[in-house]
């Protein structure tokens, strides 16, 4: 009969995603993830087979958990445009001053900067997480256009785009450790720019 694993691996998961989204890729050492993760380095590579691999499942659960905020957004929005703006502001700002994040940067873009070409499988999970989140967007973009709250005439592949291209701007802004008096101001220029391409009744 088999032992049963000594770890939870979604509490493990979870440590290693604020490890890695604090430090990085090249900056986390595997002796800072055994620490972290309080496990030897035997047990560490039975249950994730390698620092790469434990990276990208914590890459992979850092998505999710942002695609389920952007949900529960769009729950308590009741409005595609409405939901997007929140989450933006979510994704720069957070909910809590209470509860400050690893990093203001994104961890999906902070990884984009960082792998190189020896990474390989790392830089093409990041740009196939980044297209999942685009095509997310216009999915309810398109959902908005439909409801009649968007524009008709709007692309919405190409505002899919701006929305990240802005989110990812902002929150590697975010990173120079500004305050929230200081990006307040942003968000309401993307928050307006956003709001030009409403319908007006």
């Amino acid at each position: 009969m088999p032992r049963a694993a000594k770890y939870d691996r979604k509490t493990a998961l979870d440590k290693a995603v604020s490890l890695f989204w604090a430090r990085g890729y090249h900056g986390t050492s595997l002796k800072q993830l055994e620490l972290a993760l309080d496990m030897r380095p035997g047990s560490l590579y039975a249950a994730f087979g390698s620092k790469q691999s434990l990276f990208l499942e914590a890459l992979d659960v850092y998505a999710s958990d942002l695609l389920k905020q952007l949900d529960e957004q769009l729950k308590a929005a009741q409005s595609p445009m409405n939901a997007l703006q929140a989450f933006l502001r979510h994704m720069v700002i957070g909910d809590s001053p209470a509860s400050e994040p690893p990093a203001r940067a994104c961890m999906i873009v902070k990884t984009l900067l960082e792998v190189t070409e020896e990474d390989e499988p790392l830089g093409t999970r990041v740009n196939e997480l980044l297209t999942d989140i685009e095509e997310i967007f216009e999915d309810l973009l398109k959902r908005a256009q439909r409801e009649g709250e968007l524009r008709a005439d709007v692309d919405c592949e190409r505002l899919a785009r701006l929305l990240q291209v802005q989110i990812m701007g902002l929150r590697t802004f975010a990173q120079r450790h500004v305050d929230d008096q200081t990006l307040e101001p942003l968000l309401e220029d993307v928050n307006t720019l956003l709001d030009g391409y409403r319908v007006r009744h």
